[in-house]
């Protein structure tokens, strides 16, 4: 009897020992992160440098077609998503270095599932993105950027953000996983860092050539920086956010499946 009674409440509590031990290999990824300064330091502050760059060298000669708009105001949903694109790339090494330093073993003999190691990864990696986005937002704002989003706005446009991380994030926990060594992992990501540049995060599309136009107008990063610039500034902004969001929840089921396969085949 006691037999059949433990067997019937035992699935119940499965989730949440999963759960536990995703949040556990969050909690040691980010304490990896506060061990390596350097890398911490360079995810936070480039995309800060980039955006300065691009405001104070190059926003007086650049015309975005908004009247009575600063360019700091149409470049910020840009720098957000290489914000995404940078802390992103760091889960790829991170994961490279896992699967490099033989840990891996160590936590399958402890019973700790591919899924939570990698979640714990994408969780750090969110973690660490969403602090150098209130960043971004923060010297953005020291700058002259004045969003005049609702609070529903604000809601949506974090939404899209956060889809964008995790799903980046995952598809980089992959990228992790296929690179043999971590500095192959960090070119794999040159990717990611990219397609914000051909896309309207900086420029109009309009604005670049002809046979450019398809490409940047199409590509998941676009939709992302439309649906953040429209919601920030409380305008229009049409289907963009729902597009945004089926290119973000169709990378992240794509990776998702493609680092669980990937998982078993390296450590078979």
């Amino acid at each position: 009897m006691s037999e059949t009674v433990t067997t019937a409440t035992a699935p119940p509590h499965e989730p949440l020992t999963s759960l536990s031990r995703a949040g556990t290999m969050a909690a040691r990824s980010l304490r990896i992160s506060r061990r390596n300064t350097d890398a911490l330091v360079t995810s936070l502050m480039l995309p800060v440098m980039l955006m300065l760059i691009f405001v104070y060298f190059f926003g007086g000669a650049i015309d975005t077609g908004i009247p009575h708009t600063a360019y700091v105001t149409y470049v910020v949903p840009g720098v957000l998503l290489l914000c995404a694109g940078f802390g992103a790339a760091t889960t790829a090494v991170a994961v490279s270095e896992d699967m490099k330093g033989g840990i891996i073993d160590r936590f399958r003999t402890l019973d700790i599932s591919g899924a939570a190691i990698l979640a714990g990864h994408v969780a750090a990696s969110t973690v660490r993105n969403l602090v150098s986005t209130a960043l971004v937002l923060g010297i953005a704002l020291l700058i002259g950027f004045r969003p005049t989003a609702t609070a529903t706005g604000w809601l949506l446009a974090l939404a899209v953000l956060v889809a964008y991380l995790v799903a980046l994030s995952w598809l980089s926990a992959a990228i992790g996983l296929l690179a043999r060594t971590p500095e192959a992992a960090g070119g794999f990501t040159f990717l990611m860092l990219f397609l914000p540049y051909p896309s309207s995060a900086f420029v109009p599309v309009d604005s670049m050539p002809a046979w450019l136009h398809g490409f940047a107008e199409h590509q998941p990063v676009t939709p992302a920086i439309e649906a953040l610039r429209g919601l920030l500034l409380d305008q229009p902004v049409g289907n963009s956010p729902w597009i945004a969001l089926t290119w973000a929840g169709g990378i992240l089921l794509t990776a998702m499946a493609l680092s669980g396969a990937l998982f078993r085949t390296r450590t078979r």
